[in-house]
């Protein structure tokens, strides 16, 4: 069982829905690690954790995928490594932006940036995995 963290701004997109657009966050996006959950793995979903207000957000969730994805965050580009699938329109990154919790693309930049300065940098791109999942059965 793998266990992943998430800023309080994720909880209720994960929990119920994001506030505004009612879809799900089922999705997230994490830099190389030793080791991540891999498909058919249960996930646990907390906010906070390793805090005194770490709190679950959902029972265990199953790993459904594990991705490699770059993201050109100033550039406005996603694109999944494995099969080459790219995200370069507005409507696609919108869409991507809302799958991983945002409201659009631009609230994904934000948030991005302000986490991550060098995100800014349009030469420079995230390299890292995408993590889905689903309820469990």
């Amino acid at each position: 069982m793998v266990a992943y963290s998430f800023n309080k701004r994720f909880a209720e997109a994960i929990a119920s829905g994001h506030p505004a657009t009612g879809i799900v966050k089922r999705q997230t996006i994490r830099a190389p690690r030793k080791r991540h959950a891999r498909p058919g793995e249960l996930l646990q979903l907390y906010q906070g954790m390793r805090t005194k207000h770490c709190a679950r957000i959902v029972p265990d969730q199953l790993c459904t995928t594990v991705r490699p994805v770059r993201l050109w965050i100033a550039r406005g580009y996603v694109q999944l490594l494995d099969t080459g699938e790219a995200f370069g329109t507005a409507a696609m990154l919108d869409d991507f932006a809302r799958a991983d919790g945002f409201l659009h693309w631009d609230d994904m930049q934000a948030f991005w940036k302000a986490a991550h300065e060098q995100a800014a940098d349009p030469d420079m791109a995230f390299e890292g995995v995408m993590i889905c999942w689903e309820p469990r059965p």
